[in-house]
């Protein structure tokens, strides 16, 4: 029997009061980003295809059920004014709103809402409402629709509901089931802290890959710059930001106007006194969080921003009054009953002034944030605001697009676009590729290429360069369109232009010739590559092929907003562009991360791309084999074997050497050596090494570079 006080549960094995690994090792390879989205977490199991249960989904049903949650008021939160619209449209704008640019992470298309720690930061305080509130359709259409899908969706039709022609919607959003934790959102270590700047002051400055100026907002401090007012420096913080997400000044200031058209701010009360957020409340919150004890703690009691008031005059309804309070008024300073900094206009006539959300007798003052105010005194921003007012059908449509961007930006390709509503109008930020042609002679293409006089690495590299370019978190890039042929990517460092000319410049006769599109056979000869080495490593191997890539024009492609998809290192080619505060292998599992390979898929894809002799420039840096060329596992034999011993050059370099004869055998770099040093990754390394390895080495090999090369094949029923 237990003694009293003795627990037989082991502590910190399923919480994080004891010492991890990396408390233990803080500077360790931390491998758990390549597990982001284990298959074990996924209840749906692996034979669940979203797409299908979207063909079985009433639209039209779903849709009316919205609407009319949207003035189906609920005691234990009561809608403003009778209408969730603005709650609505809050959750599925931050949903998105947490997209960036950089590296195409955050956004609303996995449902990461739900988890930590966007479900508990400052700016999203009571969206747990919104979406709780979803809750019974949820229920209801089950896995018909995504928690990703029916949050944008929501926002969608709240818009609808207040007057809005929205530009259109596309379903296909799949849920994540756990926190993407291993998401860089910030160094600091306290909510709303600035610690993100290079120089301060200066709003371009911003840490990369960072867009939200602070811990725990979407995008800037509505108090203004650091809680400060001051408008035209609010006005920098917001245009660097919103760039950084892909939105230039017309769109961005589109959004500003469009979003606060309808809603309100709510601070009417001690912020102080709010309770823990979701992830912190007790059991008894039920995922609730920011519970408010004053007055009735709802309604018109709500504190959320700390900001208190509406915009305009009909909070419900998407009308012009945005424009004429914001331009017809002078406004002053004032502080909500929050405490929050919020301007106020000098003079209003009652009649102009919101309801209050409860009493609609009474009138209550409207308010703009700094960031309102930025759209007001900045030049740039001003003329914008005028131009819309003069032309009202003008700003509908521009912000009926942006809200489409703004929602679907993470989405990728049209081709993952799903429902009645999709737009047929092809947008430049949805990176369009036409369909490629199918019916060519692969064979014969192939025998061409084989026979052309390039190298195999010449010509795995160039598939490579093409396909590495892929993310997952947005799903752009990779091989679909040929754009390395064009620019900017044709004149990145990373691809070799040099090298990359002369492969093109024998490729794209040969595809003229077969009738082929530049994307597929730039792909075929990557194939051919891995063919022609595992051949010269004594196996015959078909590397699976699927023809129908499109080349996309330049006229097709956005070249500004491929500048962030520009590698700079590529642990794969044994590349860096220069030196970076993270470690090449840190640089490595992000990218491998953004590819959605595995740990075992990395590794395996590392040893056979050096053997074939891929490295960047033909550098020999981590080539353990005296077969170059030959498709065989001598990396891992070479990296795990004991008849060597490892030393670190002055110049950051390493060299394997003979232990017997002291000979320097090979040398390699810090990504190399990671595959034997660190213990998981030698424990993949070493089942590679094993003397049974060989043709399970190559199956695995060419099952990870077909999915790279595949990765943006959305078009494909798979």
């Amino acid at each position: 029997m237990n003694t009293p006080g003795k627990c037989p549960v082991m502590h910190g094995g399923v919480t994080e009061s004891g010492k991890s690994n990396l408390g233990w090792w803080p500077e360790a390879l931390n491998l758990d980003i390549l597990h982001q989205h284990d298959a074990k977490t996924n209840p749906l199991g692996p034979d669940f295809d979203y797409r299908e249960e979207l063909k079985k989904l009433d639209v039209a049903a779903l849709k009316q059920d919205l609407a009319a949650l949207m003035t189906d008021s609920q005691d234990w939160w009561p809608a403003d004014w009778g209408h969730y619209g603005g709650l609505m449209v809050r959750m599925a704008w931050h949903a998105a709103g947490s997209y960036r640019l950089a590296d195409g992470r955050g956004g609303g298309g996995t449902g990461n809402q739900r988890f930590a720690p966007l479900n508990s930061w400052p700016d999203n305080v009571s969206l747990d409402k919104a979406r709780r509130l979803l809750w019974p359709i949820k229920k209801k259409y089950g896995n018909r629709i995504s928690w990703a899908d029916l949050m944008i969706l929501a926002g969608n039709v709240a818009y609808e509901t207040m007057g809005l022609k929205t530009f259109g919607f596309a379903f296909g959003r799949e849920d994540i089931w756990h926190p993407e934790k291993d998401v860089y959102w910030g160094a600091e270590k306290d909510w709303l802290a600035k610690d993100r700047y290079a120089e301060a002051g200066d709003e371009t400055s911003l840490e990369n890959p960072l867009a939200a100026v602070q811990m725990g907002l979407i995008y800037v401090n509505p108090e203004g710059v650091d809680g400060k007012p001051d408008p035209l420096k609010t006005a920098a913080a917001v245009r660097e930001t919103f760039a950084r997400m892909a939105m230039d000044d017309e769109e961005t200031a589109a959004l500003t106007a469009g979003g606060h058209t309808v809603g309100k701010a709510h601070g009417n009360g001690d912020a102080s006194q709010l309770g823990p957020d979701p992830e912190g409340a007790d059991v008894e919150a039920q995922g609730f969080g920011w519970a408010n004890p004053g007055g009735k703690g709802v309604g018109r009691d709500t504190i959320t921003s700390g900001i208190e008031g509406a915009w305009t005059t009909n909070p419900t309804v998407f009308d012009m009054g945005y424009f004429d309070m914001l331009l017809d008024h002078d406004w002053e300073l004032a502080k909500s009953p929050a405490g929050a900094w919020q301007w106020q206009p000098v003079n209003i006539a009652e009649a102009d002034m919101p309801a209050d959300v409860e009493d609609p007798s009474i009138r209550t003052m409207p308010i703009m944030t700094d960031a309102d105010m930025a759209m007001k005194v900045d030049p740039a921003y001003r003329a914008i605001m005028e131009k819309f007012r003069a032309d009202p059908e003008y700003f509908r449509d521009t912000f009926a697009r942006a809200w489409f961007k703004l929602t679907h930006r993470d989405m990728g390709p049209k081709s993952r676009y799903f429902g009645p509503d999709v737009p047929a109008e092809d947008l430049i930020w949805q990176d369009p590729v036409p369909a490629g042609p199918t019916g060519y002679d692969v064979d014969a293409l192939k025998a061409k290429i084989a026979d052309s006089g390039l190298s195999i690495a010449e010509m795995v590299a160039t598939a490579w360069d093409s396909a590495r370019t892929f993310r997952g978190s947005d799903m752009r890039g990779g091989a679909n369109g040929a754009r390395i042929r064009l620019a900017p990517q044709k004149d990145w460092a990373g691809n070799e232009p040099e090298r990359l000319a002369k492969v093109l410049g024998v490729l794209e006769p040969l595809a003229a010739e077969a009738g082929a599109s530049i994307a597929d056979t730039i792909v075929l000869a990557g194939n051919v590559g891995i063919e022609l080495a595992a051949k010269a490593a004594g196996k015959d191997v078909t590397v699976p092929f699927s023809p129908g890539r499109g080349d996309a024009s330049a006229e097709q492609t956005d070249a500004e907003s491929f500048e962030p998809l520009e590698p700079v290192h590529d642990g794969y080619r044994n590349w860096m562009k220069a030196d970076y505060i993270p470690s090449p292998m840190e640089m490595m599992l992000d990218r491998t991360q953004l590819m959605g390979l595995t740990a075992p898929e990395m590794t395996v894809l590392l040893g056979g791309m050096r053997v074939i002799g891929a490295n960047h420039g033909g550098a020999k840096h981590g080539v353990f084999t005296d077969r170059e060329g030959a498709l065989t596992n001598d990396f891992f034999v070479n990296l795990v074997d004991m008849a060597n011993r490892w030393e670190k050059r002055d110049d950051g370099l390493y060299e394997v050497i003979d232990r017997a004869s002291g000979e320097v055998k090979w040398t390699a770099t810090e990504v190399d050596l990671t595959f034997g040093s660190n213990s998981i990754l030698r424990a993949y390394a070493e089942v590679y090494a094993q003397d049974d390895a060989h043709d399970s080495f190559l199956s695995a090999f060419i099952a990870t570079w077909a999915k790279v090369m595949d990765a943006d094949r959305f078009d494909l029923d798979r």
